[in-house]
């Protein structure tokens, strides 16, 4: 068992408080000054065409390869699973900005289509758990769910998971781990934020706020905070003015933003995430959304078999995927699906899901008693 995940989590009851709340809020990040050229251009005697400097181009991203694979299967035939008029599905989970996820995962899935000979079609569900049962009622055969949505399926439906996204470590300033920012690693943090004008700084300030989650099932934006704010004298049911759930972590990060919540929760950081771009629309998001706490380390997220998948397509499907991930074009599409970086291939040896869900369960938390 990894001992330092089982400790740290195992102890959010006991000692969270005292090393969540010892948190001051982040210091409010300032924006960089931008050089401005005021200078007028120098008088000529007669007048002469400007110089033209053609615009910098903007970084080409190539085409990901999507060569079919040596040991493809083969074709099926007409009206079996993986055949153009029986699609294998795949699920994905609203969590990010909905039309990066249907541009990724339509990429996604004509890479695999080109890659395995294998016909795919795909399906973001409304909710968390309607990937979940997707995949539970056989409508789709493979996923890329979060961490807890990973371990209700693994209870309730036997699915399998095969590999976990890698990512470049986010942080924020109040991470105990933030030296390794930037560092691929198969695990991350959620964060707590509150805007500036709430008067929020601690846990304590929370009682009487309104407050955003993610979707019940989210395993940084709802499952994992409500056990750090019992952990820290406040309960999740009570204690707030209102609750909702805004879908996703950018609309919590919005939400927040705008003042229709006074806190709320997301992973870290999804203030600054390049995929997120939230400064795009909103520039000073990061100046009126502060960082008051975090979580502990939480697996990350990754790619699902339902059980009874061909294991030859499971394996084909797995090998594209890994390729996908070396490649230039490919790295650049899985990105803009949840920032992933990278894959590492997981087999039943695997002990961070089990580790974390046994975390879970001391603390009283039921994956598949949550699906509804």
């Amino acid at each position: 068992m990894n001992k330092r995940l089982t400790f740290s989590l195992l102890t959010l009851i006991a000692i969270f408080a005292m090393a969540l709340s010892a948190c001051g809020p982040a210091a409010t990040p300032t924006e960089a000054a931008v050089a401005t050229d005021t200078s007028a251009p120098a008088a000529t005697q007669a007048p002469a065409a400007a110089p033209t400097t053609a615009p910098t181009a903007a970084p080409t991203v190539p085409a990901a390869v999507c060569d079919k694979l040596a040991d493809a299967p083969a074709t099926p035939a007409a009206g079996q699973l993986g055949a153009s008029d029986t699609p294998i599905t795949i699920a994905f989970v609203p969590s990010g900005d909905a039309g990066k996820i249907a541009k990724a995962s339509s990429a996604i899935g004509d890479c695999l289509n080109k890659m395995t000979g294998l016909t795919f079609a795909v399906q973001t569900g409304t909710s968390y758990a309607a990937a979940i049962e997707a995949m539970g009622a056989g409508k789709a055969q493979v996923g890329f769910l979060n961490t807890f949505s990973i371990l209700a399926a693994q209870a309730k439906y036997g699915i399998i998971p095969a590999l976990i996204n890698l990512r470049k470590y986010s942080t924020n300033d109040l991470d105990p781990d933030k030296a390794l920012g930037g560092q691929l690693e198969p695990f991350y943090k959620g964060q707590f934020i509150a805007n500036v004008n709430s008067g929020i700084k601690t846990f304590a300030d929370l009682k009487g706020k309104t407050f955003c989650f993610v979707d019940p099932l989210s395993t940084s934006g709802y499952i994992v905070p409500r056990i750090v704010l019992a952990a820290n004298g406040i309960n999740p049911d009570t204690d707030f003015k209102a609750t909702q759930n805004a879908g996703s972590h950018n609309n919590v990060a919005i939400a927040v933003y705008k003042g229709d919540c006074d806190a709320g929760v997301t992973y870290i950081n999804v203030l600054t995430d390049a995929t997120a771009n939230l400064a795009a629309t909103y520039p000073d998001i990061a100046t009126k959304v502060t960082v008051f706490a975090d979580t502990d380390r939480i697996p990350n997220d990754g790619v699902q078999y339902v059980k009874d998948l061909d294991p030859k397509y499971q394996a084909a499907i797995t090998e594209a995927l890994l390729a996908m991930s070396k490649d230039p074009g490919g790295k650049a599409v899985l990105a803009g699906l949840y920032t992933v970086n990278a894959f590492q291939q997981i087999d039943a040896s695997f002990t961070m899901y089990s580790d974390f869900a046994a975390v879970l369960k001391k603390a009283g938390v039921d994956p598949v008693s949550l699906i509804k």
